[in-house]
Parts: C-alpha cells; structure tokens; sequence
C-alpha cells in the first residue's frame, strides 16, 4: 500500500508544464480541476509523454501527475519539467535494456507509472532530496545522466 500524498486544497486546480528533450515539444496544463481529473488534459499528458522512439501512446498514471505536482510544489520551480523518458512500449523497454544494465524488464515505464526528469531552476539533488521526502514510490538518481527517475511503484531508492 503506497502512501498517501499530503491532501491538496478542496477543488484546488492543479498544473503541470512540460518540456520534452527529446521531441522538443512543450505542455502546460491543468490536469486537475473542480475535484476531479480532466479527461483531454490526461490525453495531452499521454500524447506529450508517449513513447517518442515507437510513437506509440500509453496511459500515464494520474498518481504520477500528483507526486510532479508536489514535487513543483515543494521544490518551487518556476521551470517546466524536462521529460527525458516517459512512456515506455515493451519493445523500446527490450532494446534500452540490451544497452544498460540499468534499465528493469519489467519497468514501471511501460504501464505509465515512471518518469525521468529534471527541472532547469532546481539542483538535481535537491530534485532528489524532494521526491524522497514525499515516500510516494520509487527514486532513483542519476547524477552523470542529469536526470531524477520518479514513480508510483513501491517505496525505495537507488
């Protein structure tokens, strides 16, 4: 059973920005609004976040948008999130893992609970340091790739 994260003001609308490194694509939305999750700004989110080698779109866990959302929140970036990997399709998954050692075969990238990021106003430490703090799934950290990994797995940090 994951935490649950520190409840958000009744109703309050909660927003995201994204910038894509590798498609050079840009997102700044409202995912949640009026008590409830917003079906096309998801959809922007899934479109934004799909899997930029294959295409191919999946579904990107709410819970995912709310521990960015704290994480922003709580880091008091003014920058949008630099996405370096979201979703995943099991085939990219398969080659990426032939290449690292790091990459898992069964990664959270491919249900839509995991991302890479940064953010451009926030030291990558401090990045970290904040994702942990909020114990609302996995961290790891990648300094010599200049990237935080978040998701909504278990707990735990590498």
């Amino acid at each position: 059973m994951l935490p649950q994260l520190k409840p958000q003001p009744q109703q309050a609308p909660r927003e995201l920005a994204f910038s894509h490194l590798h498609t050079g694509e840009r997102l700044r939305v409202t995912y949640f609004d009026a008590g409830s999750y917003v079906d096309d700004a998801l959809a922007a989110v899934n479109r934004l976040l799909r899997d930029f080698r294959s295409g191919e779109v999946g579904t990107i866990d709410p819970r995912l948008l709310d521990v960015l959302h704290a994480l922003a929140l709580g880091s008091g970036t003014r920058a949008p999130f630099e996405v370096i990997s979201g979703y995943r399709c099991r085939a990219t998954n398969e080659a990426l893992r032939r290449r690292s050692d790091g990459v898992a075969s069964t990664s959270l990238h491919m249900s839509g609970q995991a991302i890479d990021i940064r953010l451009a106003d926030v030291p990558l430490a401090t990045l970290r340091n904040k994702a942990l703090a909020l114990r609302a799934g996995g961290v790891g950290y990648y300094p010599a790739s200049d990237f935080v990994h978040v998701d909504t797995g278990r707990v735990r940090a590498w």
